[in-house]
């Protein structure tokens, strides 16, 4: 990989942070706060969400087929590797949290011990 190739991943790599920020806001408006910086010079390519259960969250999802991580006290985080992940994968793992949220499947009881790792 050249240094034009290197520019390249990294516009994808923004271009997939900055949709999933879209999607998430759009269709979960004031669920979720975006802790990610906007300012594309400060953020890598991951995507850090607050929410109170965000250890439920990361785990509902994860059940959905979707892997992100949660960081204490309540933070879920995404990771968008650009040489791999579409743009309809992002639009996918929105749609899964949007019915993850709707169904509250992440206020399940199997959630309230949380795993050393996630």
């Amino acid at each position: 990989m050249g240094p034009r190739d290197d520019v390249q991943v990294r516009k994808k790599s923004l271009a997939l942070t900055d949709l999933f920020i879209e999607l998430v806001e759009s269709k979960l408006p004031g669920v979720f706060e975006v802790v990610t910086p906007r300012e594309h010079a400060k953020r890598g390519s991951q995507v850090a969400l607050r929410h109170p259960e965000a250890y439920g969250v990361v785990q509902a999802m994860i059940e959905a087929g979707v892997i992100g991580d949660f960081r204490a006290p309540d933070i879920a985080r995404y990771g968008f590797a650009p040489l791999y992940v579409r743009y309809v994968d992002v639009y996918d793992a929105v749609e899964r949290l949007v019915t993850v949220m709707n169904s509250q499947r992440h206020l399940d009881t199997k959630f309230d011990q949380h795993n050393p790792v996630t």
